[in-house]
């Protein structure tokens, strides 16, 4: 920086984890706006302080409980939650900051990165066998049960509920949308990410739909998961299967996502194939490295832009980044057996 040039406020000192989070950078896709006409661009996520768009979730959640008086700053409280990894990583860093312990609940199949890095920063980590929404053993009940476990010993708990807590979609409608259409300058036709909560999503739409009502919202949704249907048709039917981790689901609408049913104008939905083409392109050829979930939304943008036509912008969410899946998405041994495409630097 020139001596005459004034300091961006972003390059001022921030207080603690909290002031870290948020404020990620927009990133133009090269290839991906080439290919359309359009302008893409992805809300790089996975510069957040733990790696993923979960660490607004797990600070909205927090802040919201301690507002509430469920969780008070400087005392002994205990934060439980049941996760696909990364809102679970969220969540300990910020119980982390204030004081607090986090039991994390996921299913064992997801990527080791993610439990390792859960256990490294001192989640009290829980695996427990993958079973639907629809048993008992499923993550979000068993977390569930912890938590009321918890305060029937008169400890103060609190069941985070990520798919229920609307303080959720919140943080995302008062930070991320907020922040896209600044950094848009307010040009900005079309919105679209995946959904697994519903926060994201929901939250992003509501901040941009106050700003510019005629902006399309569009869901982005893997194989295997219900929601595609939903939007289109209002029926809960899913075909197929998906590798990706955290997003879509397979029988149930998530509360944060039914309540902002209103917002959401159409769906999009995404290939395993689809979404590695472009974890793998973004890699080699820009340097972005992504996770399945960001391939998921990257792919949604492309084919939103080829719908609209050339002139768009059009932004989405690069959730997290690709070293979180290292041994799903970039293992040739776990893709080839799914029949699925090999990084060629790889094969």
């Amino acid at each position: 920086m020139t001596n005459n040039q004034e300091a961006s406020p972003l390059l001022s000192p921030v207080e603690g984890l909290a002031g870290a989070i948020g404020h990620t950078p927009l990133i133009r896709l090269r290839r991906a706006s080439e290919a359309t006409g359009c302008t893409i661009l992805g809300k790089a996520e996975f510069m957040q302080p733990g790696g993923s768009v979960k660490d607004r979730a797990g600070l909205g959640i927090i802040e919201d409980a301690e507002r509430r008086g469920h969780l008070i700053p400087g005392e002994a409280g205990i934060v439980v939650e049941g996760t696909a990894g990364n809102t679970g990583i969220g969540l300990t860093l910020v119980a982390n900051a204030r004081g607090y312990k986090a039991i994390i609940v996921v299913p064992r199949t997801q990527s080791r990165e993610k439990l390792d890095f859960l256990r490294m920063i001192g989640a009290d980590l829980r695996l427990i066998d993958p079973a639907p929404l629809s048993s008992p053993g499923h993550y979000v009940h068993v977390s569930r049960r912890i938590a009321e476990e918890l305060a029937a010993e008169g400890k103060r708990a609190l069941w985070a509920n990520q798919f229920g807590n609307l303080a959720n979609g919140a943080v995302h409608e008062a930070t991320t949308g907020p922040e896209i259409w600044a950094q848009t300058g307010g040009k900005l036709d079309a919105f679209t990410c995946a959904c697994g909560t519903g926060g994201t999503l929901v939250g992003v739409a509501k901040a941009l739909k106050a700003r510019h009502p005629g902006i399309k919202i569009a869901l982005a949704d893997p194989m295997g998961s219900c929601l595609y249907s939903w939007v289109k048709t209002g029926t809960l039917h899913a075909e197929g299967n998906s590798i990706t981790e955290g997003i879509g689901q397979g029988s149930a609408v998530p509360g944060n996502l039914e309540v902002g049913r209103a917002f959401i104008d159409d769906a999009i939905q995404v290939t395993d194939p689809e979404a590695l083409e472009q974890v793998f392109d973004l890699q080699i050829h820009e340097g972005i490295s992504i996770g399945g979930s960001a391939g998921v939304n990257v792919a949604a943008a492309i084919k939103l832009a080829r719908q609209m036509g050339p002139g768009h912008t059009i932004a989405t969410i690069l959730c997290d980044g690709g070293a979180r899946y290292q041994s799903k998405l970039f293992n040739p041994e776990f893709l080839r057996e799914r029949g699925l495409p090999v990084p060629p630097w790889l094969a």
